[in-house]
């Protein structure tokens, strides 16, 4: 394993030099989030002095490129601590603002947090995003004590969202990734992370930083990559997560490619635990679940329909070399009988999901087109979760999300059949590169 160091600016290596060491670190990846980014400093700084007030700490933000004042803000936002019920006693927080250098995206964002997390010899860590408008100070006290005095490696986020926010959560990264690995961590690529500098030091050393992983892939990818190495794995409940939201109608392509990637890629990488692994275990659950109103989010319904119908009439020979013939030609039967509706159900979602794994592993294609070509599919099945929970509440709607994933663990036998050992395979397949530039925040 590589243990070279992550390049750092001159700047940062100084402060490095100033702060020594920190027990606690908290990072805030950023591209473009003034309007919400001291908001979350002052959450952090709060929940650092109230819940953790002996402990040497270090806010880092590594931020994108910023053509705004997200970097200034992060540096000047002060802290009245005068009404808060919060004793005099609290350490210094220290500060780091830094850009982070690299494929631009949020991976090499936290490449750099895990970096300076390992210069410093920190226990424990934790990372937010620099969008979300909920986050409170106990956010920060329930990410860093699993780990601080619990023994965990790694704390995922249990949130309450919208029931369309989240759909590539929802449809594909929590369903597969608990039917493949055996633990049902309910927001794998959630945004807000707690992990143990030794885990940190862990990511930094695989090979994964000039991939798509260094783009939006790092959430999937840090939630894998934790308990494929065996990893303690928790998840702490935060409430609501209020972010500035996107309709699942929007261009998500780019990011369901690049979670789409990751996780294919992943199952390459660890097809000998997941082929043996069956069924699925509960994740322990720390903090206080509460009932909490969530923001709606509206879904364009009708374009994600349309889309689906273009891709239907357009990718036919694409979707025939992706899927087998009975996948396809369900999909195909579907058309005829739902008139201008879209009813994808579970068994045959999965299927699609199961097969474009397959055929990413096949390298039947270049693998930027066949994730592309997935794109209206998922639209599809997003409009028949939609049209199938219309009337129902959130906690209702989780009950048909909780279905879905039993559905991809009964049916995990059809992969396992199917996923031949490849001859000529290399050793660690690299996860395809695209184009995307933006380096924010990850809404899935």
């Amino acid at each position: 394993m590589s243990t070279a160091l992550t390049p750092l600016t001159a700047p940062t290596e100084a402060r490095l030099q100033d702060i020594g060491s920190a027990e606690i670190l908290v990072g805030i990846p950023s591209y473009n989030n003034a309007d919400t980014v001291g908001h979350v400093v002052r959450a952090v700084s709060v929940g650092l002095a109230k819940h953790f007030p002996g402990h040497r700490a270090v806010l880092v933000n590594s931020d994108g490129g910023s053509s705004d004042e997200t970097p200034a803000i992060v540096a000047r936002t002060a802290i009245d601590f005068q009404h808060l019920f919060i004793g005099d006693q609290q350490s210094v927080l220290h500060r780091i603002v830094t850009p982070y250098h690299g494929i631009p995206g949020k991976g090499s964002a936290f490449r750099t947090i895990f970096e300076i997390a390992r210069r410093l010899r920190a226990k424990a860590c934790a990372v937010v995003d620099a969008d979300l408008r909920s986050i409170s100070p106990e956010w920060i006290e329930l990410l860093l004590r699993p780990i601080m005095e619990e023994g965990y490696d790694y704390v995922a986020p249990y949130y309450l969202r919208h029931k369309y926010d989240g759909t590539i959560t929802n449809s594909l990264a929590y369903p597969l990734t608990r039917a493949l690995y055996g633990q049902r961590v309910r927001q794998p690529i959630g945004g807000e992370f707690g992990f143990s500098g030794a885990l940190a030091a862990h990511y930094l050393d695989q090979h994964v930083w000039e991939s798509e992983v260094a783009r939006f892939g790092i959430d999937i990818w840090m939630t894998t990559e934790a308990i494929a190495s065996g990893a303690r794995v928790c998840q702490s409940f935060l409430g609501a997560k209020i972010h500035n939201p996107k309709d699942p109608a929007a261009d998500l392509s780019a990011m369901l490619m690049q979670v789409m990637g990751a996780l294919f890629a992943l199952m390459e990488q660890h097809e000998c635990l997941w082929s043996r692994q069956e069924g699925s275990q509960p994740v322990p659950l720390f903090g206080f679940p509460y009932e909490v109103g969530v923001e709606p989010v509206h879904v364009n319904v009708e374009r994600m329909v349309s889309h689906y119908r273009q891709g239907l009439a357009d990718l036919e020979p694409i979707w025939r070399q992706i899927l087998a013939d009975d996948t396809f030609s369900q999909l195909r039967d579907l058309q005829g009988i739902s008139g201008t509706d879209c009813r994808i159900p579970d068994e045959l979602w999965v299927q699609v999901v199961y097969d474009a794994a397959i055929a990413y592993r096949k390298r039947i294609m270049p693998r930027e087109h066949l994730l592309k070509a997935l794109t209206p599919l998922y639209l599809g099945r997003t409009a028949s979760f939609v049209y199938a929970t219309q009337g129902l509440t959130s906690t209702e709607a989780e009950k048909k999300i909780e279905a879905l994933c039993h559905t991809f663990e009964r049916m995990k036998s059809y992969l396992v059949e199917r996923w031949q050992p490849l001859t000529l395979q290399p050793a660690t397949p690299a996860l395809l590169h695209n184009t995307t530039t933006d380096a924010g925040g990850d809404h899935g």
